[in-house]
């Protein structure tokens, strides 16, 4: 099924961390039997609000294919993943 995930790495990181979790999240992708589609990495933005005491973040946004069964396991590692401070999974409507 077509995901489309947004996620939000903290501002300090360096780039090798960055990069790092990058390719952390592509693996967990294909761990669950996913590929992605499309990858969207947006730079450096402002945060609407603050997060823990952030007010700047790395956005990524990812377009996929995911079985449903494994979005679960997907959040779970996201949410574990301490450089990332926000993420969003959601499932696109097939056209």
């Amino acid at each position: 099924m077509p995901y489309e995930l947004v996620y939000i790495v903290r501002p300090t990181v360096e780039e090798q961390t960055l990069a790092a979790v990058k390719e952390r999240v592509e693996k967990f992708i294909a761990s669950g039997g996913g590929e992605i589609t499309r990858r969207d990495d947006w730079g450096k933005r402002r945060l609407a609000y603050p997060i823990l005491k952030f007010n700047e973040g790395f956005y990524t946004v990812l377009q996929m294919n995911l079985p449903p069964p494994a979005v679960r396991e997907l959040e779970r590692s996201l949410k574990l993943t301490e450089d990332i401070l926000r993420y969003l999974v959601v499932r696109l409507d097939s056209e």
